[in-house]
């Protein structure tokens, strides 16, 4: 998160200058400054610059926005550096920075839409509730075609059956392949929205009661459904229950005159709470009431006596003891939910919805449209050439050199663009591969990846050509990465590491590094005032060891160094001399123990340090400009200086 901020508070220095480096010069006003031989805007300038000083509306005077020129001249010199280097083509780089542009692009994809279609369509069918038995043939994702073609025909069979008057129920429990098809009978009770896969979820939703509809594809195989009721949704129930276990440890006799003896009690007025603290069996709400979260249709699939009692009542009802396959329960009913309003669903709908499989489903036919409009044509036979060579390109999760023969073929055209199978290997090697992975698999998805991000590239020009808000804040993460990479390499992280360089900068600047008067002590905190009396105490037998141990134990904070007055709220209000002292301030009781006050002076290297280093990098940042400058001619085009300074001052 810090580097995000960071990297948005760096490139807010960097409006978007698609394609200045490319194309005929612009007017005279028009290019403000070149970079080597990359140009920059007047109008990326004024852009920038109203942007940043939307909070400081008196920053605009000749001397503010002069100064910024050369800063925003100093952030260019630096990212040219970081281009020429080639870092935004390491693989950390262009992961990053187009897992930001992704995001970015999502407002201008069909991926928002289709999920508010699939939220609304959800939030619909959410109203409503299905009951349907089911017919399955089962069959794996994976299913060879002569497996497909035989599991479809035998399902084809069945529906016919079914068509021609025979008893639905009566296939499913002689041909269905689901465990509970002959006790069951298919019969899945009533379901709602987001409870089935989302095939067999349309397939139902879309069918009339005493309808056989299918065959119906899903992960599991094939399947014919009948609905044999819809009506409206119950919403949910919020209930608490007092149970009584049944089974081989338990006397049924027993246990049966036990629950009806409750239920005799709460009729006679006895507490609800006290009967289930007492009786009931069920450890994980027995102490709460017997409260149980509160469920929908559905979600008591396992025990279907259970919720149709709870929502057969009203609130404040208590059921008759009713036996399930627990046990005995009695039930009461604390409250009905209806669903609620659209728009309070609608973003748990959303964080549901956007991990489904049904959101998948739509997105691949949308990629599909997608890379139609983009162009995209493929070389099958260069594709499978690629593929047939899998076991010698990946071996245990490394890439192997493709042929050379094979380098200069074209994999598929896309968005005007050619992509070989040379530039999918250099792609393939900045990524990881699981070792584990069978080496054709693993070729398949690398391959799907590689169009995948040609695509997204591709679409991402096109949008940035139309779309100016899209083209700032994609150019902002970009040379904002840049920045942030190259100045962490050049300056913050030499300036910490470099430890001789920052003794040789100190020795010659210890000048810069006075400080006052300072105690050297040590300071105790803690928001308990009995604990830090208590630590008085030991404090004044001077026994150390205690005094750590005791601290330790407490959780007692411990601060040793040199303080100056005002560097700690614990010194500001006790007396400057050496000894123990107390204090208290805002809800946190200190004991500050001064061993010696020590005269104005110089600080020492170590007391100096956070200063020095910060000051060693700002020495090293002007010491590299100035190289980049050297390197990098800089050439001000000054009527555009002057128009730029026209328009910002007019506002």
């Amino acid at each position: 998160m810090i580097r995000i901020f960071c990297i948005l508070i760096i490139g807010s220095l960097a409006w978007p200058a698609a394609g200045q480096d490319k194309g005929k010069r612009q007017k005279n006003r028009d290019i403000l400054f070149e970079v080597g031989n990359r140009q920059v805007t007047s109008d990326e300038f004024i852009y920038l610059y109203r942007k940043n000083h939307q909070q400081s509306p008196s920053g605009y005077t000749a001397a503010d926005i002069n100064e910024y020129l050369e800063l925003f001249i100093n952030f260019k010199l630096k990212v040219e550096e970081a281009r020429r280097r080639g870092m935004d083509t390491t693989t950390a780089f262009l992961s990053e920075y187009r897992g930001y542009r992704n995001e970015l692009l999502k407002p201008y994809l069909p991926d928002s839409r289709i999920l508010d279609s699939l939220v609304a369509q959800a939030y619909e069918r959410m109203k409503e509730e299905i009951r349907a038995s089911h017919l399955l043939i089962s069959l794996p994702p994976n299913a060879t075609p002569t497996d497909t073609l035989r599991a479809f025909n035998r399902i084809l069979e069945l529906k016919e059956r079914a068509e021609s008057g025979e008893d639905f129920g009566s296939l499913v429990a002689t041909y269905s392949d689901e465990p509970q098809a002959k006790s069951r009978r298919g019969d899945l009770g009533y379901f709602t929205a987001l409870q089935m896969v989302h095939p067999f979820e349309n397939a139902a939703y879309e069918a009339k009661p005493g309808e056989v509809v299918g065959p119906v594809r899903t992960q599991f195989g094939y399947h014919l459904i009948k609905v044999s009721d819809r009506r409206p949704a119950r919403g949910q129930v919020a209930v608490s229950h007092i149970m009584l276990r049944t089974g081989r440890d338990h006397d049924s006799v027993r246990v049966r005159e036990q629950i009806f003896n409750i239920y005799d009690q709460l009729m006679a007025g006895a507490s609800w709470d006290e009967l289930c603290a007492e009786y009931s069996e069920d450890p994980g709400s027995k102490n709460k009431g017997g409260a149980l979260p509160p469920f929908g249709v559905g979600a008591m699939a396992s025990v279907p006596e259970f919720e149709s009692v709870a929502f057969s009542l009203r609130p404040g009802d208590i059921s008759d003891p009713f036996r399930t396959q627990y046990g005995w329960h009695i039930l009461r009913v604390d409250r009905k939910i209806p669903l609620p309003p659209f728009e309070e669903m609608k973003p748990s709908l959303r964080n549901r919805i956007a991990t489904d499989g049904r959101f998948e489903e739509l997105r691949e036919v949308w990629m599909k449209r997608l890379r139609a409009d983009y162009g995209f044509a493929e070389r099958e036979a260069v594709r499978e050439q690629l593929f047939a060579l899998s076991d010698s390109l990946i071996r245990k999760g490394k890439w192997y050199p493709l042929p050379e023969s094979l380098k200069a073929q074209t994999l598929f055209s896309l968005g005007g663009q050619q992509f070989k199978a040379a530039d999918f290997e250099v792609y393939a090697r900045r990524q990881s591969i699981p070792a584990a992975e069978a080496p054709r698999r693993a070729l398949e998805q690398l391959y799907g990846q590689f169009v995948d991000e040609a695509l997204m590239d591709a679409v991402s020009r096109s949008v940035a050509a139309s779309k100016a808000e899209f083209r700032m804040l994609d150019n902002e993460y970009y040379e904002g990465i840049l920045l942030f990479d190259i100045m962490e390499r050049e300056v913050w992280n030499r300036a910490v590491e470099d430890t001789a360089g920052q003794t040789a900068y100190y020795e010659a600047n210890r000048r810069k590094y006075l400080a006052g008067e300072r105690a050297r002590a040590t300071i105790y905190a803690s928001p308990d005032s009995m604990v830090m009396r208590h630590l008085g105490e030991i404090a004044s037998t001077g026994d150390s060891t205690a005094l750590k141990d005791y601290a330790q134990k407490q959780g007692i904070r411990v601060e040793r160094g040199l303080f100056e007055r005002g560097d700690r709220e614990a010194l500001s209000g006790v007396p400057w001399t050496p000894g123990r002292h107390s204090a208290q301030n805002r809800g946190m009781y200190y004991l500050a123990w001064i061993f010696e006050i020590l005269p104005p002076g110089e600080k020492s290297l170590d007391e100096a340090r956070a200063n020095v280093i910060a000051d060693y990098q700002n020495e090293l940042e002007q010491r590299w400009i100035r190289q980049l400058r050297e390197k990098y001619p800089v050439k001000v085009n000054e009527k555009a200086k002057r128009y730029v300074l026209d328009q910002l001052q007019k506002r």
